[in-house]
């Protein structure tokens, strides 16, 4: 997506970027998701498409992967195009980066709220505006279904 390019840490704009999990090829799980998705230090592109057609996802400056708590760094970012690019930047407020359960995903949060959060089949999801990005709802709806997701990872 090179209109997610300019928005990127400009360490990774000359990066080849590569298809690590794809909900086509490799089924709707959360835990597959995790198992495909890259090495720890390795910067991943989450993309969402709704059964509506919008298309958001999130920018994580880490793979995603199962963890305790939140982890990240401020290098992380929301997006949505409706139609056109919007990027939602760490607002500096909390580190509720990415958090992985076994069973839900959950990106930027506060107050109870996620900017977006996945169930562990992938095929619900949600947005809501959350103190860590300041975002717009990313889909039409707070509730939305998938269709496709991608990650993508270095190569």
């Amino acid at each position: 997506l090179p209109q997610l390019g300019t928005h990127l840490p400009p360490r990774l704009t000359q990066q080849p970027w590569r298809l690590l999990y794809c909900t086509r090829r490799d089924g709707f799980s959360l835990r597959t998701l995790y198992r495909c998705g890259g090495q720890p230090g390795c910067p991943a592109l989450l993309l969402i498409r709704d059964t509506e057609a919008q298309a958001f996802g999130v920018f994580s400056a880490s793979a995603i992967r199962c963890s305790n708590g939140f982890y990240g760094t401020g290098e992380t970012f929301l997006f949505s195009f409706s139609p056109e690019l919007k990027v939602f930047k760490w607002t500096g407020r909390n580190n509720f980066f990415v958090k992985g359960d076994v069973d839900l995903l959950m990106v930027g949060g506060g107050s109870g709220r996620f900017g977006l959060w996945l169930d562990g089949d992938l095929h619900r999801g949600g947005s809501h505006p959350c103190e860590t990005f300041d975002n717009e709802t990313l889909s039409p709806r707070d509730e939305f279904c998938i269709q496709d997701l991608e990650v993508w990872g270095l190569a």
